[in-house]
């Protein structure tokens, strides 16, 4: 299963980075790619949904 998000902020590699490694933390979470153009993530597992989102916003950006 696999959900995508909208995250705003991010402007360059280290940026996907950030996100990639908070995101890919989350329990359940399988895989993570980040498309640094659309801003958009797409998460592969079976994790929360409120986690998923915490973790993007730890590594400080928002979901849109």
């Amino acid at each position: 299963m696999s959900t995508t998000y909208t995250v705003t902020g991010m402007t360059c590699g280290h940026c996907v980075a950030s996100v990639k490694e908070e995101v890919g933390e989350v329990p359940g979470v399988t895989a993570v790619e980040v498309d640094l153009a659309s801003g958009r993530v797409e998460v592969t597992g079976q994790a929360d949904d409120n986690l998923i989102r915490a973790a993007i916003k730890e590594a400080g950006y928002d979901v849109a």
